[in-house]
């Protein structure tokens, strides 16, 4: 005898609001429901997995035989009971129902569950609420201890032949399979669940977290009468950087960096060396512009990495204060600012102290 796993997925998801049903929709690049096929499949656990659908339109991939795709009910318990009712046919011990619209359980818990069904006829996966609960009874509301809820997951395991009697014989629209062995006064075995394995039911549930990186680089000639600014800062030094504004390379290869991430162009698109509002403006100005325009596009640095290439001054006696400026400006902690001085070892014009250059890397997220 083995094990079969069954995964629902013919509701109409009307609380999700689209015009194809939730499990269907594209999440992290494939549509829901093919999450928890790929992941049963990779685990090698079940011999049998039975995905029960509305109907076959939105499948478009083909699946191994291994996979047997039948048609669902109208109600989730109707679909389940259709399931069970094929693997009857299959001689399984154990089964495991799940809803598709929980992509993201781990293959740990699948171990987890077949583990306790070696002792158990039920095993339940739950996690703790974390909000207080009310409990509305005929327009009363009544008080329920967050300690005392169990907010139920699938993954739910079952033996076999246990549940396929209780299913048989219920008239009930249930929420799940966990619910048949509690009104029928049978033992459920609760495990703990996954903070992660959260339920799909809305759009604003799919959305994703997406990292993005961008390089940012400037160089510029050390030239006498000019200030020198390096990270924001005002070095003292007999030469400065020669440049369209302040000429400070390393908000400028910072400013690249992040546009680059947030694929926004360049600094000399957004500020022509042609225009003259710009002659000798302060660079801190110009990232403070670019960190408000992100900011309205929903990107938010991680971190940037700077190497600042010169021969003179020492960036070691420079990187507190400058950490701490560019913190502020970019509205991030100085724990997401790493700053290395690199020298050429006197070698080109760098070596010689007659240019200095940055390069930045930074990530950003955004949510879709």
């Amino acid at each position: 005898m083995s094990n079969c796993f069954i995964i629902l997925a013919a509701g109409q998801s009307k609380r999700f609001k689209s015009n194809k049903p939730k499990q269907y929709i594209l999440y992290k690049n494939k549509p829901i429901y093919e999450h928890s096929v790929d992941k049963v499949l990779k685990s090698g656990l079940f011999k049998h997995i039975i995905l029960v659908v509305k109907n076959n339109f939105f499948i478009k991939r083909k699946f191994s035989k291994k996979i047997k795709i039948i048609k669902g009910g109208k109600e989730r318990s109707d679909s389940s009971l259709i399931g069970l009712k094929y693997a009857k046919k299959l001689n399984v011990k154990n089964v495991l129902i799940h809803d598709s619209a929980r992509p993201n359980f781990s293959n740990k818990i699948l171990k987890n569950i077949l583990n306790h069904l070696k002792k158990n006829k039920a095993v339940v996966p739950y996690t703790n609420a974390t909000d207080s609960i009310k409990y509305n009874f005929k327009n009363t509301i009544y008080n329920l201890l967050r300690k005392n809820a169990l907010l139920t997951q699938t993954p739910q395991g079952f033996r076999f032949k246990d549940l396929f009697k209780i299913a048989l014989n219920n008239k009930k629209k249930v929420q799940d399979e966990a619910s048949l062995f509690i009104d029928s006064d049978l033992k459920v075995k609760f495990i703990r669940g996954e903070n992660t394995n959260y339920k799909i039911t809305y759009k604003k549930d799919t959305k994703q977290k997406k990292i993005f990186y961008g390089i940012g680089f400037d160089v510029h000639r050390l030239v006498p009468g000019r200030k020198l600014y390096l990270g924001g800062l005002k070095i003292k030094s007999n030469l400065g950087t020669l440049g369209h504004s302040d000429g400070d390379p390393v908000l400028h290869a910072i400013t690249d960096s992040i546009l680059g991430a947030c694929k926004m162009g360049d600094i000399g698109q957004k500020f022509s060396d042609k225009n003259k509002k710009y002659k000798n403006i302060r660079s801190t100005i110009l990232l403070k512009k670019i960190i408000n325009e992100i900011k309205l596009k929903d990107y938010y640095i991680n971190n940037l990495d700077i190497n600042i290439i010169t021969q003179t001054p020492k960036i070691s006696k420079l990187k507190k204060k400058m950490i701490q400026l560019i913190s502020n400006i970019c509205e991030i902690q100085k724990n997401q600012i790493n700053i290395k001085g690199k020298t050429t070892e006197k070698l080109g014009l760098i070596g010689k102290e007659k240019a200095i250059a940055c390069e930045v890397i930074t990530s950003v997220t955004k949510y879709d």
